[in-house]
């Protein structure tokens, strides 16, 4: 037993220490290479990131020769079918939930003109749609191919995050305990590219530690809800599908803000307000839990 925790222990520092090393080295050649966060080929190494989490951990699988037995590629649809059809579609709706309980809130920031939408279709953009055209098409789009759209990149992030790190730290912790801390440690990879702007901009109070911290609490509450999801299906594809989704649908409250905002509190989901539904889906995902006896992988 200790030489099984010891083996799963350095499995995880390697893990860790790769992912976060040559993550951050992708992020910062972004200002090295004096490139405009936001910019194509700040994008395009963004993109690339993505699957940085996924090839660390076949390089920890060939460092350590633990072998590839449990990829957790497989979806188990078997039996799951009301499962799959509540990931979905649960998250989408959740997205538009948030959005509404946002601006119930700070009914002031809603934009009754959508300028931002106007801005789009006009002339050499989005020709021939009218705002409110192209908002049906953004909600069609997010509820119908949301959750398949973006899965490939985002199964770049969950077989490393939901696919090695979770089961690995299941090990050593309770289910609550191992959600906890994969959703701390995935915050923390995105701790260059809040600096430079990524979800909250630079020109908030508090910047950048108050954005780290957002991102944290963020990846905490998205993490369970996709922990969650992993550990009842045994799949990371239900992950994917939710973290597709959320990539997704992250713009659309945006799309119905005044400008002026705080990008800490919302609209996007990534803020605190507009991110309460998900946070109070993670709370009860998170209380049904067991605090089950850890078994090493």
């Amino acid at each position: 037993m200790e030489q099984e925790k010891s083996a799963a222990k350095k499995r995880l520092i390697i893990f860790v220490a790769l992912t976060m090393g040559i993550s951050w080295l992708v992020f910062l050649l972004i200002p090295i290479c004096g490139l405009t966060y936001g910019s194509g080929w700040a994008v395009i190494l963004l993109a690339a990131a993505m699957f940085i989490p996924a090839l660390c951990n076949i390089l920890t699988r060939f460092i350590t020769k633990e072998g590839f037995g449990n990829m957790y590629l497989k979806p188990n649809f078997k039996g799951n079918g009301k499962r799959y059809l509540l990931i979905y579609f649960g998250p989408t709706v959740l997205l538009f939930l948030s959005a509404a309980f946002y601006f119930l809130i700070f009914p002031g920031s809603f934009d009754t003109e959508l300028a931002i939408l106007t801005e789009l279709t006009e002339p050499g953009s989005a020709a021939g749609l009218s705002p409110v055209t192209l908002l049906i098409v953004q909600v069609l789009m997010v509820l119908l191919i949301g959750p398949v759209i973006n899965i490939i990149p985002t199964l770049g992030e969950e077989l490393g995050w939901r696919g090695y790190l979770l089961p690995k730290l299941r090990g050593f912790f309770s289910d609550r305990a191992a959600l906890t801390i994969t959703g701390v440690i995935w915050g923390i990879w995105h701790l260059p590219i809040i600096a430079m702007g990524h979800n909250y901009g630079t020109g908030y109070w508090g910047y950048p530690w108050l954005g780290i911290l957002a991102m944290i609490v963020f990846c905490v509450v998205l993490g369970i809800i996709e922990g969650y999801a992993f550990i009842k299906l045994g799949s990371v594809i239900p992950a994917a599908m939710i973290h597709s989704v959320v990539n997704a649908g992250a713009a659309f409250p945006i799309y119905l803000a005044k400008d002026g905002y705080n990008t800490l509190l919302g609209p996007a989901i990534t803020g605190l307000i507009g991110g309460l539904p998900f946070i109070a889906l993670a709370l009860v995902l998170f209380l049904k839990c067991t605090r089950q006896r850890p078994h090493i992988q």
